[in-house]
C-alpha cells in the first residue's frame, strides 16, 4: 500500500474548525502525484510525453473529523482499471493520527493528451506504473476511455 504522513494545516481548514472538503481532496491529489514522480512520472515527464492524468470524478464519504495540527496518513490504492488502462479508478483513504478512517475518495480518471486534448492509452511503462498499486478487494474492470 502506498502511503504517506501529512498535517492538516492552518489553510486545510473550513469555518467549523475541522479539515475542509477541498482539503481531503487536495491531500489525495498530492499523493497521486507524489507516488506517480516516486515512480519514474515526475511533471517533467509528463510534460515531455505530452499527456497527463485527468480526474472526471471524485466521491468523497467522511468517517471522522480532522483537526489542526492533526498528523494524517493517506493512502492510495488502485479500485479499477481499463484493460487498455485508459480509465482507472483510484481510492485514497485518510486516516487521523489515532488510524481512525477519517475520509475515503473514490477517484475515477484517464490520461489526456495534452496537445489533442483527447483521452488516450498510457504507454506500457506508465499502466504497469498504476498496475504495481495495491488493488482494493473490490476492484474492477471498467470500461475502456478511449473511442
Amino acid at each position: 500500500m502506498f502511503e504517506r504522513r501529512m498535517m492538516a494545516g492552518w489553510a486545510d481548514m473550513d469555518f467549523n474548525s475541522h479539515m475542509a472538503n477541498t482539503a481531503f481532496l487536495g491531500k489525495a491529489a498530492d499523493v497521486r502525484m507524489l507516488f506517480l514522480a516516486e515512480n519514474g512520472y515526475p511533471m517533467s515527464e509528463f510534460r515531455r510525453l505530452h499527456i497527463g492524468p485527468v480526474v472526471m470524478k471524485d466521491e468523497l464519504s467522511y468517517y471522522r473529523e480532522v483537526a489542526l495540527l492533526e498528523q494524517i496518513t493517506v493512502t492510495l490504492a488502485l479500485a479499477g482499471l481499463s484493460e487498455d488502462g485508459s480509465r482507472w479508478q483510484l481510492r485514497s483513504e485518510i486516516f487521523r493520527g489515532d488510524g481512525k478512517l477519517a475520509a475515503r475518495i473514490d477517484s475515477v480518471g484517464g490520461w489526456l493528451d495534452l496537445t489533442a486534448r483527447k483521452l488516450v492509452t498510457p504507454s506500457p511503462a506508465l499502466l504497469a506504473t498504476w498496475r504495481s498499486l495495491y488493488q482494493t478487494d473490490d476492484h474492477q474492470v471498467l470500461p475502456s476511455s478511449v473511442r
